[in-house]
């Protein structure tokens, strides 16, 4: 006698069919960060290097720009969804309306790292913080460098007409600027300023006395933390493992540095990395600073609040 098949014996049957068909693994998150050749970026190189982006399902594409302006432009148009810049960038890309967010400290000085550096050339009778007063100092104008010049030269008691500034954007002409003599005074960061140093330049001041105003951000484009919010939790914490990777061995990066132009090959042997930050954001008191900074120098009208411009809520 033929027996017809219970419920439970279907069902089972066809919970085990399921259970042996091969689920199609998810589709990657696909992140295209814009890179500058600057020790910042390491640990998004790391992350790659080490998969940490891949554990994290992400897909991460990287676009090599030589330039802030070039940077600010492509994330402008929706050609990158991750940069690495700093708070002067991020108030100028959001005066208009909220197109960019920050939502992590990518470096800050630390006691024994300086960011920035105001050199002297290596001829120039400038030997003290004292001498630069009325000497142009070489900047890049209207973003992170001018504001550091000024703010460190103001700390160190200079009034507002004692400062004096003139206009050199790009980093490699500063330099030969600072070497020939043609410049006195010059506002490099790290690690070009040690490339300086070691073709004489001297190091007269410098930003570890501001290391809250002088950090660098990872920002995204706030369409991005809108709508696929797990996919910047899931970038910062691979960024926050790259970052404990790096701290753990400094000298095992080296290949890296070279390889992406982050380190000139002059200093490979002998430059040491600084200690990366943890995960955290800029202070509300450093935003206002140069909101402030901008607002005088009529470059900025009205921004956003900072917590429109400053997220925290995606740190590990």
């Amino acid at each position: 006698m033929k027996r017809t098949p219970s419920l439970i014996t279907l069902l089972l049957i066809v919970l085990l069919s399921l259970g042996g068909c091969a689920r199609p693994a998810a589709e990657p998150t696909t992140l295209r960060v814009g890179l500058l050749p600057i020790l910042d970026a390491l640990p998004f190189y790391v992350a790659e290097e080490e998969g940490y982006f891949a554990d994290a399902g992400l897909a991460v594409t990287f676009v090599p720009v030589a330039s802030a302006a070039e940077r600010d432009q492509l994330l402008t148009a929706g050609q990158v969804d991750v940069v690495i810049d700093d708070l002067v960038s991020l108030l100028l890309l959001d005066r208009e309306s909220v197109r960019v967010v920050a939502v992590r400290v990518a470096m800050r000085p630390t006691e024994t790292f300086a960011q920035f550096r105001l050199l002297a050339a290596p001829h120039s009778p400038v030997q003290t913080v004292d001498d630069l007063r009325g000497l142009p100092v070489g900047v890049s104008e209207g973003t992170i460098v001018e504001y550091l010049t000024d703010r460190l030269l103001e700390a160190a008691g200079f009034a507002p007409d004692e400062i004096a500034v003139v206009a050199v954007p790009r980093i490699p002409d500063r330099m030969a600027l600072l070497e020939s003599g043609e410049l006195q005074a010059a506002m490099l960061p790290e690690p070009p300023a040690s490339l300086a140093i070691a073709q004489g330049a001297r190091a007269i001041i410098d930003d570890r006395s501001l290391p809250d105003l002088a950090c660098s951000l990872v920002s995204v484009r706030a369409e991005l933390a809108e709508s696929q919010p797990q996919a910047v939790e899931a970038m910062l914490a691979a960024l926050e493992k790259a970052v404990q990777a790096i701290n753990a061995d400094k000298e095992h990066w080296t290949p890296l540095l070279t390889e992406h132009h982050l380190l000139p090959p002059a200093l490979a042997d002998d430059f040491t990395l600084p200690d990366y930050p943890a995960a955290q954001v800029p202070s509300p008191a450093a935003f206002h600073d140069v909101q402030r900074w901008l607002t005088e120098r009529s470059m900025l009208t009205t921004a956003p609040p900072y917590a429109d411009l400053v997220r925290d809520e995606f740190l590990p």
